[in-house]
């Protein structure tokens, strides 16, 4: 009796329990829950990474040494230049004394042609007389100095006169004659100098000049010469 009356309460209860709801139709399936890494796994990774970072930098070829600059001993104001062992280009001009300066009728003779950009200004002053304080030596080689600027025959007299110059100057008001050395011109000429042989072949330019030595630069490449001939 007890026995069958245990029955029917069992299946009382089961019929009494509702069954689990299905899932919505559609819905998307339950993900189960992630599963965290390792910690053998993790360390391994950031190994690999920080391996994979040290051997990209490894692999970087190291920057090219900047070239240093090799300092330049030589004298730049007498580089060799393209007029150097040719016939110097001819002129023909007229002095402050009013004489004609042909430059082919002083073939025979060691020329120096000097370009300068005025008359009375301080540079052009400090050169012209360096040549005259160096006078005497220059005529010893038996050279002749020609000094050439866009300046007036009566400003190149004056200039003469004011300083007690000894040797030639001459107009050149175009620029025409120092065009023809490569002497840029714009008003007035380039400061340059160039030594001129007896066998009228160019032997030195200068296309820069340190007025300070210039005269004995000129005096030295005069001796020169003047021992070659």
């Amino acid at each position: 009796m007890a026995g069958a009356a245990s029955a029917l309460l069992v299946a009382w209860v089961c019929a009494c329990t509702p069954p689990e709801a299905p899932p919505p139709q559609g819905a998307p399936p339950t993900a189960p829950p992630p599963v965290a890494p390792a910690a053998s796994a993790t360390a391994g990774g950031a190994a690999a990474n920080a391996a994979a970072s040290t051997t990209t930098v490894a692999a970087a070829p190291p920057a090219p040494a900047a070239a240093s600059a090799s300092p330049n001993t030589g004298d730049v104001s007498s580089a060799p230049d393209d007029l150097v062992g040719k016939p110097a280009p001819d002129f023909t001009a007229t002095a402050q004394d009013g004489k004609s300066v042909h430059l082919s009728a002083l073939k025979g003779k060691a020329v120096v042609v000097y370009f300068y950009p005025k008359d009375e200004t301080p540079g052009c002053t400090k050169e012209a007389c360096s040549f005259r304080d160096a006078w005497q030596d220059i005529a010893k080689t038996g050279a002749v100095l020609v000094g050439v600027s866009g300046d007036g025959r009566e400003s190149h007299k004056e200039f003469i006169d004011h300083y007690k110059l000894p040797f030639l100057l001459i107009t050149d008001a175009d620029g025409t004659i120092g065009k023809s050395y490569g002497v840029p011109f714009s008003g007035h000429h380039q400061r340059q100098t160039f030594v001129i042989g007896p066998d009228g072949n160019v032997k030195k330019v200068y296309r820069k000049v340190d007025v300070n030595v210039h005269a004995a630069q000129i005096l030295g490449d005069l001796s020169q010469v003047a021992h070659a001939g």
